[in-house]
Formats: structure tokens, sequence, C-alpha cells
């Protein structure tokens, strides 16, 4: 199994940044496809980016593309998520998760959640 602990996450103003970590342990880390996730109060958990086991291949949900970033260093077994010029509307707990599918997107394809960290972006 793999356990991921997410860590990064507190309050910033708009416009603002914050970089999100994921630690990963258990397993190869390489092995995952990696992905960061979000759930607002009263609002489905929803994907916010997602990296391939290999290469550079990223890929974004339209609400943060251009303005988010996620990377991988698979010697640290580490995931980052660098979020910049944040918006309110970014408030939420912040999840990382390891999926052994090729690019997924919908929580159900993913095998393994962190407990996740807050994120809040006051106006």
């Amino acid at each position: 199994q793999v356990q991921l602990v997410e860590s990064g996450g507190g309050l910033v103003q708009a416009g603002g940044s914050l970089r999100l970590s994921c630690a990963a342990s258990g397993r190869t880390f390489s092995s995952y496809t990696m992905g960061w996730f979000r759930q607002a109060p009263g609002k489905e958990r929803e994907f916010v980016a997602g990296m391939r086991r290999t290469g550079s291949s990223t890929y974004y949900s339209d609400s943060v593309k251009g303005r988010f970033t996620i990377s991988r260093d698979n010697a640290k077994n580490t995931l980052s998520l660098q979020m910049n010029s944040l918006k309110p509307e970014d408030t939420a707990v912040y999840y990382c998760a390891a999926s052994r599918r090729v690019a997924p997107i919908e929580p159900d394809e993913y095998d393994y959640w962190g407990q996740g960290t807050q994120v809040t972006v006051s106006s």
C-alpha cells in the first residue's frame, strides 16, 4: 500500500501563493500516477492536477490551468503543487492521491489518498 501525507496548507491572501507537498511511502512512488484534488464545504471532490509516472506529462482542471503547477520528485517520493494567483474560490481541503491508471481524473480512479490539508484564501 501507499501512505500519503499532505502539508503546506494555510491562510493566504488573494493573489498570493502557496506550495503544497505530499510525502509518499510504502510502495515505489514512480509506479503511480499522482494527482491533486480539492473539496470545499458542501461540494463534491474535484480534480485539480495530475502527473503521469514518467516524463513530464501533466494535466489540469480548467479552473487552475495557468496558475497551478504539479511536479514530482521520484527520488524523494514527493509530489508538489505550486499554487499562484490564488483566488477565494480556491479555498478547500486539498488532497493528494495515487493511481495505477494512466491519466485518471475521477476520484474513483485513484487508489490511495492522503488526509488533506486546508487551504484558505481570503479576499
